[in-house]
């Protein structure tokens, strides 16, 4: 089998890609992989490494404060379809495959010119309009959470989750205490996305300021960049700062309170391990999707809700206090988390990916 996938951007759309070519290497391991993103985000670094052929395409998003500059967009977005079909008519995939990011809207359409079998993943509880767009080009589409489907034709869409709850599941836990932590206390991580959040990492430094030894531990990942602001900084001896920690989730394993944003790939992991979280949305990003999948979990009792501007020691660290101390609490997040599992939803995505392969284009 021949695939090609594209996603870029952010690891929200990066990496639920890569389970998705780990699940079709397991299955099929003779396949073949074209990995089709930006040029100048991480997806450019992260799959080479990973030793998958990459091919980049320069592309960018629509700006909405600066609208002169969406001509470069528009020019971009027309030259990209050249390089992409020359790409696509030398591979020859079976499929391509959509994960997210502004890159896949060319790459789908062009596929879909030339034939070929195309699938879409929806991270979102509610659907980019990127997506909502590509639907109409598409053989079917995937989504982690049943409220998004009302966005789409239901009869080209699966339920699958997102894949990387599975990868998150198959993950070694990590012994908390090669991190320097003690194993008789309650952990608390904190982490604000793969590219962190400068202006949300503000506001935990102040409140950390603040924060006296107590009798539970911090761990703040902060992003590269930040970090190179605060690294000098003295803290409580109860808090602990990286920059960034390979295999996050296998800290994630020994956690007992996380407090994150609600990214899908985020979420996703505390439906599968079942974390207790406080959850702070970016309002940054685009149709305020994270607040509204939060609000998926928050609705159901299975998260807790700090929004940003509302970040603050006073409402932030008596809720982590009390949350801690109140096993019930927990018990309940865990509980209610159980009905968001898609605990297969790599093999849920190959299947359809097979059935597409198999199946003529009725369209």
């Amino acid at each position: 089998m021949k695939v090609v996938i594209s996603a870029g951007g952010t690891g929200g759309h990066i990496y639920p890609a890569l389970a998705i070519l780990d699940k079709i290497k397991e299955k099929e391991p003779d396949s073949e992989f074209l990995y089709i993103g930006t040029h100048n985000r991480m997806e450019n670094v992260i799959v080479p490494k990973k030793g998958i052929p990459f091919s980049s395409i320069e592309i960018y998003g629509i700006y909405k404060k600066q609208p002169w500059k969406n001509v470069k967009t528009l020019t971009c977005f027309i030259k990209s379809q050249t390089k992409i079909k020359k790409l696509l008519k030398e591979f020859k995939p079976d499929v391509v495959i959509g994960v997210g990011g502004y890159v896949t809207g060319p790459v789908i359409k062009v596929a879909h010119k030339l034939g070929i079998k195309t699938i879409i993943h929806e991270q979102n509880s509610i659907a980019g309009k990127a997506n909502i767009y590509l639907s109409k080009y598409v053989d079917k589409i995937c989504v982690s959470f049943i409220s998004s489907k009302k966005y789409f034709d239901e009869k080209k869409v699966v339920f699958t989750g997102n894949p990387v709850s599975e990868v998150a599941i198959k993950a070694e836990p990590l012994d908390k205490t090669t991190l320097g932590f003690n194993k008789n206390k309650k952990l608390v991580v904190f982490v604000m996305g793969s590219l962190g959040s400068n202006k949300v990492n503000d506001s935990l430094f102040e409140i950390f300021k603040k924060v006296t030894l107590k009798d539970y531990e911090i761990l703040w990942i902060t992003g590269d960049n930040y970090y190179e602001n605060i690294k000098k900084e003295k803290f409580s001896d109860n808090i602990k700062i990286l920059p960034y920690l390979d295999d996050l989730v296998r800290i994630l394993k020994n956690t007992d309170l996380l407090v994150t944003r609600a990214g899908a790939s985020t979420l996703s992991e505390i439906i599968a391990l079942k974390i207790p979280s406080i959850l702070v949305p970016s309002p940054y990003v685009a149709n305020n999707h994270q607040y509204k999948n939060a609000f998926d979990l928050i609705d159901k009792k299975a998260a807790l809700l700090v929004e940003e501007k509302d970040l603050n020691y006073d409402n932030l660290i008596p809720l982590i206090e009390e949350t801690l101390k109140n096993q019930s609490k927990i018990l309940e997040m865990k509980n209610n988390l159980k009905q968001f599992q898609v605990n297969n939803s790599s093999d849920k995505i190959y299947e359809v990916i097979m059935d597409v392969i198999k199946n003529e284009r009725k369209s």
